[in-house]
C-alpha cells in the first residue's frame, strides 16, 4: 500500500507544484526519520528555494496549503515541519493494507514482462564449496528471489569453467592417480572424493623432478588444447571430471538453499564458434595489440590490458565470458552477475570490451560481495582444506538443535513437540541462521560470522524473525481451534492502540520494500525490513491482546493484523531464502 500512497503524493505534491507555477521535475519524496511522525515527506522545498525566490520553510507552506487530502483515498493528512512536507495516511489506507496482507502472495508485485538472468557462485568445479565464498550462493538466489518477487522473469544461471587449466589438470589427475594414493575422503559425497585427486596433482608437480614435471605438464597441454579443437573425446573426459564435482557441489548449494535453472559451460562458447568469432571481431579492433606473445586490448581507462588470445592459439576465460555475455544480451533483457571483489578488474576489463564491441552495458549489472571470514577458534579446521560450506551447515544445526532443545525443554517433557520437531526447526533455525547473517549485510562489508549473534533468539537475528511467525502461526491456530474467523476486512477504529496502527504501516511498507531491493539489487534492505517489522509485531504483541481482547470487533480486527504480520514475515523471509517456521 506504501506504493499507492506514494503515487497519490506524487500526483499531490505535482498538482501543488503545478499551481504554484514550479518546476515539477524533482519531487524529493523520502521516508523520513524514526522521531518524525509521518510516512513520506517531500525535501522538495530545498530545491526551489532559488527558483521561487523564497526560504525553504515558506515554500513548504505554499505546498501544504496547496494540496487538499480529501481529494485522495490515502493521504490522510499534510503538514509542514521546517522545510519538509510530511504525509500521514488516511484510515482507508491502514484498512486497505491490512485487507491486502490477507492473501499469501502479499508483497509480490505486478508482472513487469522484463527477464533477467541473475549469474552467480559460478566457483571452479574443482573441490567442495568454501566458506570465504558463501556469501555468493547466498547473495546471488536471494537477488533472484527479490527480484521475482518483484515481477521479473527470473533465471539462476552457474556459469562452469571447464575449460581452463585447474580443469584440465584435474582432468589429468583423475586419470593418473589410483585411489589407492589418496587418503580417505573428508565425506561420502562426490566432490570430496574427487576433490583428492586434484590435490594430489597439485602436490606432484611441485614435488616430482623436472622431467616427470615437463612430461605431466605436457599432458595437461594437450587437454586444454583438445578441449580448444573442439575434440569431442577430450571434452567427454573433462566432463567426467567436472559434471562429478558439480553433482556434489549442487547437493550443498542445495542446503542453503540455492537451486539453479542451468549450469552454463564455458566449452559451450567455445564448441559453437562463438569464441572464435569473439576474437576475430577482437582483432579487427583499433585497441587490438600483439605484445608479448599474446593478442592484447590497450584499454586506456583500465590498469592492466586485456589479453584474449595466447601465442599457442588459446583463448583465455575472459574471452569466452565474452561469447557467453552476448548470448546472455540475445537471449535476456537484463544480465545481473554476483562476483567476488577480487574479480572487479576483470569486470572493467569485460564491460569495456562489450562496449566496444557495440553492446549497451547499461543491460549488464554487476554485485560485488566481500569475503565472510570466521572468528578465531569459531570452527574447527580439517588440515589443508580450510572451512567447507558444509562444516559451516553442519555445525549451525548441531548448535541450534542444542538452542531449542535447551529453550523446549518442558515443552518436550509435556509431548508438545517431538524429536522429529526438533530437527525440522534445528536446520530452519540453524540453516536459516546462517543465510540471514550473511544476507543481511551490505554486500560490499566484509563479514566475521558469529554464532552468539546469528542464533540469538532475542536479538535482530533469523531465530528473532523466524520466532514472529511461529508465534503468529499459533496465535492463528488458537483463533481457528475456538472458531474465532479472521475477516477480510475491518473497521479502523477498532485498531484504536498506536501499538496496532504502527505494526499496519510496518506491514504495508513491504511491497514498496521489494520495489526498493529490486531496483538498487540490494537484498539486505529486506532483511532490515524484517527486523522492523518484528520488532514493531512485538510491541503490538504486548500491548494488545488478541485472543482474549475486549469486545469480538476488536479481536477480529487484531486477528486480521495478525494474519496479516504472518504474510508478510513469511513472505519477505521466503525473499531472503530463510524458513518460515510455523512453530518454534
Amino acid at each position: 500500500m506504501l506504493l499507492s500512497l506514494r503515487a497519490e503524493v506524487e500526483d499531490a505534491l505535482t498538482t501543488a507544484l503545478e499551481a504554484l507555477d514550479l518546476p515539477t521535475d524533482d519531487l524529493g519524496i523520502e521516508t523520513p526519520p524514526e522521531d518524525v511522525p509521518a510516512v513520506l515527506a517531500s525535501s522538495a522545498a530545498y530545491r526551489l528555494a532559488s527558483e521561487a525566490g523564497a526560504p525553504p520553510p515558506e515554500i513548504a507552506a505554499d505546498l501544504v496549503e496547496a494540496i487538499d487530502a480529501d481529494d485522495y483515498e490515502y493521504i490522510g493528512s499534510v503538514s509542514q515541519q521546517g522545510p519538509y512536507v510530511n504525509v500521514l495516511p488516511s484510515d482507508r489506507y491502514l484498512e486497505a493494507a491490512v485487507e491486502a496482507a490477507q492473501t499469501e502472495s502479499f508483497g509480490t508485485l505486478p508482472d513487469r514482462e522484463t527477464s533477467v538472468v541473475v549469474e552467480h557462485t559460478s566457483a571452479n568445479p574443482t573441490g567442495p564449496v568454501h566458506v570465504g565464498r558463501a556469501r555468493n550462493p547466498i547473495v546471488g538466489d536471494a537477488l533472484a528471489r527479490v527480484l521475482e518477487y518483484a515481477g521479473y522473469d527470473v533465471e539462476r544461471h552457474y556459469y562452469v569453467n571447464d575449460a581452463g587449466r585447474q580443469i584440465a589438470l584435474f582432468t589429468w589427475a583423475y586419470e593418473t592417480f589410483d585411489e589407492s594414493d589418496l587418503p580417505e575422503p573428508a565425506r561420502d559425497s562426490p566432490e570430496y572424493e574427487m576433490v583428492r585427486y586434484y590435490r594430489k596433482g597439485n602436490a606432484y608437480l611441485e614435488e616430482a623432478d623436472d622431467d616427470a614435471v615437463e612430461a605431466a605438464e605436457a599432458e595437461i597441454q594437450a587437454i586444454l588444447q583438445g578441449l580448444e579443437d573442439g575434440d569431442e573425446e577430450t571434452y567427454e573426459r573433462v566432463s567426467e571430471v567436472v559434471d562429478t564435482v558439480l553433482a556434489g557441489m549442487t547437493a550443498t548449494l542445495e542446503r542453503l538453499p540455492a537451486e539453479f535453472d542451468e549450469f552454463v559451460k564455458e566449452t559451450r562458447f567455445m564448441r559453437d564458434g562463438s569464441t572464435d568469432d569473439v576474437i576475430e571481431r577482437l582483432r579487427a579492433l583499433e585497441a587490438a595489440v600483439y605484445e608479448e606473445d599474446a593478442w592484447q586490448l590497450d584499454l586506456p581507462d583500465i590498469e592492466k590490458n586485456l589479453v584474449f588470445l595466447r601465442a599457442d592459439d588459446t583463448s583465455l576465460y575472459t574471452t569466452r565470458d565474452l561469447a557467453h555475455h552476448e548470448w546472455k544480451f540475445d537471449t535476456f533483457d537484463r544480465a545481473v552477475t554476483v562476483l567476488g571483489e577480487d574479480h572487479k578488474l576483470q569486470a572493467d576489463q569485460l564491460e569495456t570490451t562489450l562496449e566496444l564491441l557495440g553492446h549497451d552495458t547499461d543491460r549488464l549489472e554487476q554485485v560485488f560481495y566481500s569475503w565472510v571470514n570466521l572468528p578465531e577458534g569459531g570452527m574447527s579446521t580439517r588440515e589443508g582444506t580450510g572451512v567447507d560450506l558444509d562444516d559451516l551447515l553442519d555445525e549451525a544445526i548441531d548448535r541450534a538443535r542444542q538452542e531449542v532443545e535447551d529453550r523446549l525443554d518442558d515443552r518436550l517433557r509435556d509431548d508438545d513437540l517431538d524429536e522429529a520437531d526438533v530437527e525440522r526447526i534445528a536446520h530452519q533455525v540453524g540453516i536459516g541462521a546462517v543465510r540471514y547473517d550473511i544476507v543481511a549485510k551490505q554486500p560490499t562489508k566484509g563479514i566475521t560470522f558469529e554464532w552468539e549473534r546469528a542464533l540469538d533468539f532475542e536479538a535482530q537475528s533469523a531465530p528473532y524473525v523466524q520466532y514472529v511467525h511461529a508465534r503468529c502461526c499459533g496465535i492463528l491456530d488458537e483463533a481457528a481451534s475456538a472458531s474465532h474467523e479472521v475477516p477480510d476486512e475491518i473497521d479502523v477504529d477498532a485498531l484504536e492502540t498506536e501499538a496496532a496502527r504502527d505494526l499496519v504501516r510496518e506491514i504495508a511498507r513491504f511491497p514498496a520494500v521489494i520495489e526498493e531491493a529490486a531496483d538498487d539489487l540490494r537484498p539486505h534492505v529486506v532483511a532490515t525490513y524484517t527486523r522492523d517489522l518484528a520488532e514493531a509485531f512485538n510491541t503490538f504483541y504486548r500491548e494488545c491482546p488478541v485472543l482474549t481482547a475486549d469486545d469480538p470487533e476488536t479481536r477480529a480486527a487484531r486477528l486480521a493484523v495478525v494474519a496479516g504480520a504472518r504474510n508478510a514475515v513469511a513472505n519477505a523471509l521466503d525473499a531472503l531464502g530463510v524458513a518460515a517456521p510455523d512453530s518454534m
